[in-house]
């Protein structure tokens, strides 16, 4: 089996989500081309990919990985269609089994996992942050010319940078969520000042971004960002299925909350039954003497 991994980079860099692919193309005993796609000023960059990466996979790949980043989720599906491949968006693992390809993806907000198998001559497969291991040596990746998609007429004419845009929730180690029972947005500035001091970054479930209290970068959950870090604290976080979708993959859960039932707990490694208003506090001033 061959693969072609995109490699998608932010600032110049690999994302951690695309490394993992590596690992991925290992698990499927494939052979793996990476390569990355130039930018070009005025060219869509999901046209520049879907182009470049179809043209590229068309010289005779089985299968055709990418991060389920949304760039990857955008353009698995097209590039598929220009290959006339099959394709399977946000996977969680892939093998090869009796010489077929088998995806297993999560669905209905992650309450349940599908195992489907693609019958076609090729797969062009999403697959999901925190899946796989990043290698510890990544091969050489490729750049291809940019080449949008023939017949399409949308170009680029001003990028206007929503302020926080920088945010990394993908490939953070460590991530300091807020919920709605923070409270207000002087409480939610607690998860800040943990996330600072843990040298982590903040994130945010979707009713504090509709409450204002922070950008819409900072969203995890199915709505926004799918992150798997080592060390994810929710903070009054209720556990919704939506948010836990997003951060399930987290590999240690630390779960803040006054309510015992609170659904978050069940996918908690440690609870902390308490009013997280007075609970930060503590762990704050704990964490800034061990750095100390």
């Amino acid at each position: 089996m061959k693969a072609l991994i995109f490699i998608e980079t932010k600032e110049g860099a690999p994302i951690g989500a695309s490394l993992e692919l590596v690992t991925a193309a290992k698990a499927l005993g494939a052979e793996a081309d990476l390569v990355k796609v130039a930018e070009k000023e005025g060219v869509l960059k999901e046209d520049a990919v879907v182009g470049a990466v179809a043209k590229k996979a068309a010289e005779g790949y089985d299968v055709v990985l990418l991060a389920a980043t949304p760039l990857g989720k955008l353009t698995t599906a097209r590039i598929a269609a220009r290959l006339g491949a099959g394709s399977v968006n946000d996977a969680i693992a892939v093998a090869c089994e009796d010489g077929k390809l088998k995806v297993t993806r999560p669905i209905y907000g992650g309450t349940i996992r599908e195992e489907l198998c693609v019958d076609a001559p090729a797969a062009v497969i999403s697959i999901r942050g925190g899946s796989y291991e990043a290698p510890e040596s990544v091969p050489e990746i490729a750049e291809l010319a940019p080449e949008a998609e023939e017949g399409l007429v949308a170009r680029v004419l001003e990028l206007l940078a929503e302020a926080g845009e920088a945010v990394n929730l993908e490939d953070a180690k460590v991530i300091v969520t807020g919920g709605r029972g923070m409270g207000s947005e002087e409480n939610y500035k607690l998860c800040e000042e943990l996330a600072d001091v843990l040298g982590g970054v903040v994130g945010a479930t979707r009713p504090v971004i509709e409450n204002g209290w922070i950008s819409r970068t900072h969203q995890v959950g199915q709505s926004g960002k799918i992150v798997a870090p080592d060390l994810y604290i929710a903070c009054g976080v209720s556990g919704a299925t939506q948010h836990v979708s997003g951060m399930s993959g987290s590999k240690y859960i630390i779960a803040i909350n006054k309510d015992e039932e609170a659904p978050i707990f069940s996918v908690a490694d440690l609870g902390i039954v308490g009013d997280v208003k007075q609970v930060l506090p503590i762990l704050i001033e704990e964490f800034k003497k061990i750095k100390a």
